[in-house]
């Protein structure tokens, strides 16, 4: 009888995961062509940016474009993970490849370091002999990279509300910022002839790329070292699932993220008997879905000993 019981809880929770991977497909293909389009806008002025600053002389203007990279880094790990989403598991990679987000992630996050540091080391030497910049260029590049990302910002609002799209466009409106740095720095020059304004603000938009980048390595880190979601709390967890009739006791109890919106648990769930177990499952799936947002379970049914 056991045995029985064990089989049909495996083949249940196999049906399970199947219907949770078409469900976590859908809503990334809702923002997966506003997540493309958004970076193909972005990455592609990132360029035409950082060309023009190098043209006019403006750190501004590369340090905004540096700031956009971080921008497109985003974007393009959410299309990543959204055009990943589609792919299903094998027989190889149990889970797809969803954890190469995570991977990218961490590599482009060292990457936008090493980019810190050399905007950084750029503003104070130009703060010790200043160069020439071309005010009104910086203005009118600074001008269209804030219709551009007022562009992409509006392409994502519309995009869906999925985990990944979110963040992005939380990015994007960091590198607003960053572009109305860079049109005051071009303005002021214009005016004025004031050009330590150029690294000054630099150095603003190098504060938000840090914080952007810290944020991502911390982040990746934290999923790479199969860490509890930091908005998810184990007790809380353990308690609920503890509070469904028929449940003794939860232990081994491990939650971890696969990938962005995707959190994975496993536990084992000492009953009273293998008679409630239909009812204990549906009901812990259902919390667990519903008030802490896991979906990818796997439990283990022990009898009291």
């Amino acid at each position: 009888m056991i045995g029985h019981h064990r089989h049909d809880i495996a083949e249940r929770l196999t049906v399970d995961r199947g219907t949770n991977h078409v469900e976590h497909h859908v809503g990334h293909a809702r923002g997966g062509d506003a997540l493309f389009k958004a970076l193909f806008f972005t990455l592609g002025f990132a360029v035409v940016e950082a060309v023009a600053g190098v043209w006019s002389g403006s750190l501004a203007l590369l340090s905004d474009a540096g700031h956009m990279l971080t921008d497109s880094t985003a974007l393009g790990l959410a299309a990543l993970a959204a055009w990943l989403a589609r792919k299903p598991p094998s027989s190889r990679h149990t889970y797809g490849l969803v954890r190469l987000e995570i991977l990218t992630a961490l590599v482009n996050s060292l990457i936008m370091f090493a980019l810190i540091g050399f905007i950084v080391f750029e503003a104070v030497r130009r703060l010790q002999s200043p160069s020439p910049v071309m005010g009104g260029a910086v203005m009118v590049v600074a001008a269209i990279g804030l219709c551009v990302n007022l562009i992409v910002a509006w392409m994502l609002r519309r995009g869906g509300g999925d985990l990944n799209t979110r963040a992005a466009l939380l990015h994007v409106i960091g590198d607003l910022l960053g572009s109305v740095a860079a049109l005051v720095a071009g303005a002021t020059i214009w005016l004025t002839g004031y050009t330590p304004i150029d690294p000054i603000l630099s150095l603003v938009v190098s504060g938000l790329i840090l914080v952007s980048a810290w944020r991502l390595l911390l982040e990746s880190l934290h999923v790479l070292m199969e860490a509890v979601p930091a908005h998810i709390s184990l007790e809380a967890v353990a308690a609920d699932m503890a509070a469904i009739a028929g449940v003794r006791r939860v232990h081994d109890l491990h939650i971890w993220t696969l990938s962005s919106g995707q959190i994975a648990l496993s536990a084992h769930v000492e009953l009273d008997s293998f008679d409630d177990w239909d009812a204990i499952l549906a009901a812990s799936r259902d919390r667990l879905a519903r008030s802490h947002g896991i979906r990818h379970v796997t439990l283990q049914a022990e009898l009291k000993k």
